[in-house]
């Protein structure tokens, strides 16, 4: 058995009392007080996440546009547009339209900071590394951390030790510093006001050695608590949120998995910029004709959730498998089961109703529109 990697807040989590599990090569903490207390700290204060075991890159070459044109040979976003100081969505796509990898990007002068996803991490890196042109350099960042602090308490919570956080919107980036007071140096840090959880919130990347006395300092405060990987999969798919892996992968399209807001104009027919990134022909034929099948918010009727695996038909007897559940479980912002899959495009409209197999017996199944709970980012 492979020996599990450890982030640099593994020893916080176990003083916390969390339960471990091996995550994408990693020992992560899957719950401290519980999930469902967890989720529910996150939706009323904040939770603290660690996401450290994430990829972190660095792009540079010879000025912005230099580098940001490399990148967009390898995603559909526009990536040249980008301001300084300001994060996108992104996706790797393969050469037939399936997704490599979904990303986060962002400008940090004329350097590109590319988070990917811990499972995806050395895959993703070996793939810039040989798409690249020779004169873009790729660093992996491996002496920093990644804290997630997310909820609406999250801003408050931070701007005693970054003033400058209660500036930023949404997706916007800047390079800072944390004062974590009592004489202590100050520590520099790069903030994303961003996460993954469908709450306000942000992301903080900051050195190996001083995020363990990060995260303490944010705990300090009554309304923020640990988090560990049980809630933030509730938060995400209550937020109407892909898992790489589950519901996306090669095996699905950006226009499949209904992540076609995240392509800008530019980058689609008749744009700027048009195509030029890997699996443009099937991406921008589905633009234009309609994917076969669409990835769907459901809900189970009753108590029981919906897991992935769990196939979905039509009719409550007889026929075959009409589409698959990717990601479920239960909701408790909702207060009862949610999930997401992929069915035929021509029933895919909010209220259809289908049927989830489970134990061998069908259980209506009605599709309903994303996200579960609405996002509370600000803009």
């Amino acid at each position: 058995m492979t020996e599990l990697e450890t982030t640099p807040l593994n020893g916080l989590h176990r003083a916390l009392g969390a339960r471990m599990v091996g995550f994408a090569g990693y020992d992560m903490p899957v719950q401290f007080a519980g999930i469902m207390a967890e989720h529910a700290a996150t939706r009323d204060r904040a939770g603290l996440f660690d996401v450290s075991h994430m990829g972190q890159v660095l792009l540079d070459g010879a000025g912005w546009t230099d580098v940001a044109l490399a990148f967009e040979a390898l995603v559909p976003m526009d990536v040249v547009g980008l301001g300084d100081g300001r994060q996108r969505y992104g996706l790797l796509t393969s050469d037939d339209g399936g997704i490599r990898d979904d990303l986060m990007f962002a400008r940090m002068g004329e350097s590109l900071f590319v988070v990917v996803n811990a499972a995806c991490k050395a895959d993703d890196i070996a793939y810039m590394r040989a798409s690249l042109p020779d004169h873009v350099t790729l660093t992996e960042i491996t002496d920093r951390a990644l804290i997630a602090l997310q909820g609406p308490a999250a801003e408050a919570a931070l701007a005693p030790l970054c003033p400058a956080v209660t500036d930023m919107r949404f997706m916007d980036v800047i390079a800072a510093d944390l004062s974590l007071g009592m004489g202590r140096e100050e520590v520099p840090v790069w903030i994303s006001r961003s996460g993954y959880t469908g709450e306000d919130g942000f992301e903080i990347s900051v050195s190996a050695s001083a995020s363990e006395a990060v995260a303490r300092k944010l705990l300090e405060n009554d309304d923020v608590s640990p988090v560990g990987l049980g809630a933030r999969d509730s938060l995400r798919l209550e937020a109407g949120l892909c898992l790489y892996g589950h519901d996306i992968g090669l095996d699905t399209t950006p226009v499949e998995a209904g992540l076609t807001w995240a392509i800008q104009k530019v980058r689609r027919a008749g744009g700027q910029r048009e195509g030029g990134f890997p699996g443009a022909e099937t991406i921008l034929g589905q633009f234009a004709d309609g994917a076969a099948r669409k990835r769907v918010g459901l809900k189970p009727e009753g108590r029981a959730p919906m897991r992935e695996g769990v196939e979905l038909f039509e009719t409550a007897e007889g026929g075959a498998p009409v589409g698959t559940i990717t990601s479920g479980g239960f909701g408790p912002t909702v207060g009862g089961p949610v999930a997401m899959g992929y069915v035929p495009a021509a029933l895919a409209a909010p209220g259809t109703q289908l049927f989830g197999e489970l134990r061998g017996k069908r259980q209506p199944v009605t599709v309903a529109a994303l996200p579960f709970v609405p996002a509370n980012f600000k803009r």
